[in-house]
C-alpha cells in the first residue's frame, strides 16, 4: 500500500492486554505468528498504513514481552499498561489518558485480529466522518454467531446497543449480526461515556460495548457498517483459529505476488511471509516456504520442497529441494537438490552447491562448485574452484573454530579433508583421498599417499566359514585353474 499523508485527526488504540487462555500457551496470544509477523505486528502494520497522529497499544499480560515486540515493529508507538480493572472499556480509558489533548477520531483495533487492512478501513473511516457519527462500528453477519457480542438494532434499523454473549437473552442470542470488535469514536463523547461505564455484568468487566448504548441514550448518532469480507475481521482465540487466519493471510499474500508477475505453481502448498519480496518472473514450485525477509530476484526458480528463511536469491538462480537460512545465493547460481545452507553462506554468481552439501559461515566465489557429498564450514573459496565429491573442511579442533582458505581455480580430488587452519594457493591441485594439513603453494599438487599393502589370504585365514572366505576361495581356485590352463597351452 502507498504511504498516506499524516492524518492529524486520527488516533489508533490497539488492545493487546489479554492473556488468551484458549491458546493454552505460555506465549501471549498476540505474539503468536502468522505470515512472518506476530498477530499484533499485522495490526501495527495496518495502523501505520492509516498514518494516524498517535498509535497507543494497551498491554498487561506478559507486558514486557508484548511491549518489546511492539516497539520492535515501531518505536514511535505509545505502550500503556492496563490496571487492575478488567475489560476493553478500561483498556481504552487508560489509552485515552495518554491522549489528553486529542479531540479527533479514535479507532479501536484488537491485537488478535490480524487480517483487517487499511484498504478495508479507509472507507469505514470516510463513512464515519461523512455521517458525523459519535461512534461507528464494524459488524458481520455470521451463520454461527456463538461467542460474539450481538448487534441489536431498533425498529428503524439503527444500532441500539451491543450485548455480549454471556449477557444475552435467548432472543438476543439468536441475532446473527455480530460485533467485529472494530470501532471509531469521536474522542470527546467517548471520554465522557467511559467514565460512566461500570462492571455490573456476567464477567465483572468494564465493557467498551456499553458505550454504544449509552451514546444512543444520550441522543448521539451511532452507525454500523457490515463488513463484506468476513475473513478480514477474523479473530484468533485458539490454535484452530490461528491456523485458519494463517491460511487466509497466505492465500491473500500468494495472490498478491501472482498478480505482480510471480508464477506460483501450487498456491495450496506454498507459504510466503508478508515480509518476503519476490521479483517478476520468479517461479515458485510446490511445497515451498519463503519466510521472513527473504528476497528473490527476477527469473529465479525456487522449489519444489524448499525452505528459505531470511535469504537473498539472485536473478536467474535455481534452488531445488533445499533448506537455507541467512544465506546469499548469487545470480545464476544453482543450489540442490538436498542442500543445507546454514547462516553465513554466500554463494557467488553462477556458483553451485550441489547434492547432499552442507555449508556454514562460508563464501564460495563466482563460478565455483561444491557439487556433492561435502561439508564446507568457516571457509573462503575463490573463483572458478571445483571441489571433488566428499570434500570436508575440518574446522573445529574441539576448542575453537578455524578457517580454511582456498584460492582461485583450485581443483581438488575426491574425498579430501582440509584440516583448518590451512590455505590452498591459486591454481593448486590435490589428489584423491588427500588429507591436507599444511598450506599448499600456488600451482602445486598436494598428495598424501601411503604405500598400499596387500596381505594375501587374510580373509580365509581370519574369517573361515564366512561368505567372504568362500568367495575368496572360489576366486583363488579359479585363478589357479587359469594358470594351469595357460601353462598347458604353452
Amino acid at each position: 500500500m502507498t504511504e498516506n499523508a499524516l492524518d492529524a485527526s486520527l488516533a489508533v488504540v490497539i488492545l493487546a492486554a489479554g492473556q488468551g487462555t484458549r491458546m493454552r500457551s505460555s506465549l501471549p496470544k498476540v505474539l503468536h505468528r502468522i505470515g512472518g509477523r506476530p498477530l499484533v505486528g499485522h495490526v501495527l502494520d495496518t495502523a501505520r498504513d492509516l498514518a494516524p497522529a498517535h498509535v497507543v497499544v494497551v498491554v498487561r499480560h506478559e507486558r514486557d514481552l508484548v511491549a518489546e515486540a511492539v516497539l520492535g515493529v515501531s518505536d514511535e508507538v505509545i505502550v500503556v499498561d492496563q490496571d487492575e480493572i478488567p475489560g476493553t472499556g478500561r483498556a481504552v480509558e487508560v489509552a485515552l489518558s495518554h491522549l489528553r489533548d486529542f479531540e479527533g477520531d479514535v479507532l479501536v483495533l484488537s491485537g488478535d485480529v490480524p487480517l483487517l487492512d487499511a484498504d478495508a478501513l479507509m472507507p469505514f473511516l470516510a463513512a464515519h466522518r461523512a455521517a458525523s457519527s459519535a461512534a461507528t462500528l464494524l459488524s458481520a453477519v455470521l451463520e454461527d454467531p456463538t461467542g460474539y457480542g450481538r448487534v441489536l438494532r431498533d425498529e428503524n434499523g439503527a444500532v441500539a446497543q451491543i450485548v455480549e454473549q454471556k449477557d444475552a437473552t435467548s432472543d438476543q442470542a439468536a441475532v446473527r449480526e455480530v460485533n467485529a470488535g472494530v470501532y471509531l469514536f469521536q474522542a470527546g463523547p467517548l471520554r465522557a461515556e467511559l467514565e460512566r461505564v461500570g462492571t455490573d455484568n456476567a464477567q465483572g468487566e468494564k465493557y467498551l460495548t456499553d458505550v454504544i448504548g449509552m451514546l444512543r441514550a444520550d441522543a448521539y448518532e451511532v452507525s454500523a457498517s457490515i463488513v463484506a469480507d468476513i475473513t478480514s475481521v477474523m479473530g484468533v482465540n485458539d490454535r484452530v483459529q490461528l491456523s485458519e487466519a494463517a491460511r487466509a493471510l497466505n492465500a491473500r499474500t500468494v495472490r498478491k505476488w501472482q498478480l505482480a508477475g510471480v508464477t506460483v505453481q501450487d498456491p495450496a502448498s506454498t507459504w510466503i511471509d508478508v515480509t518476503a519480496t519476490l521479483a517478476p518472473d520468479v517461479t515458485v514450485l510446490p511445497h515451498t516456504q519463503i519466510l521472513r525477509a527473504t528476497v528473490i530476484g527476477e527469473g529465479a526458480v525456487v522449489g519444489p520442497d524448499t525452505t528459505l528463511e531470511d535469504c537473498e536469491v539472485g536473478a536467474g538462480a535455481t534452488v531445488r529441494r533445499s533448506d537455507a537460512t541467512l544465506a546469499v545465493i548469487g545470480e545464476g547460481a544453482s543450489v540442490g537438490p538436498f542442500a543445507y545452507l546454514r547462516p553465513g553462506t554466500q554463494l557467488g554468481a553462477r556458483g553451485k552447491i550441489g547434492t547432499f552439501v552442507e555449508t556454514k559461515n562460508s563464501t564460495i566465489g563466482e563460478g565455483s562448485k561444491v557439487p556433492h557429498l561435502s561439508y564446507i564450514g568457516d571457509t573462503t573459496i575463490g573463483r572458478g574452484v571445483n571441489l571433488g565429491a566428499g570434500a570436508i573442511t575440518a574446522n573445529y579442533d574441539d576448542i575453537a573454530k578455524h578457517r580454511t582458505e582456498i584460492g582461485d581455480e583450485v581443483h581438488s580430488g575426491s574425498h579430501n579433508v582440509f584440516v583448518a587452519p590451512v590455505r590452498i594457493g591459486d591454481g593448486a591441485k590435490t589428489g584423491a583421498g588427500a588429507v591436507i594439513r599444511k598450506d599448499v603453494p600456488a600451482g602445486a599438487l598436494a598428495l598424501s599417499v601411503a604405500p598400499q599393502r596387500n596381505v594375501e589370504g587374510w580373509v580365509e585365514n581370519h574369517r573361515p566359514g564366512t561368505g567372504a572366505a568362500e568367495a575368496a576361495a572360489r576366486a583363488r581356485s579359479a585363478e589357479k585353474a587359469d594358470d594351469v590352463a595357460q601353462e598347458e597351452s604353452h
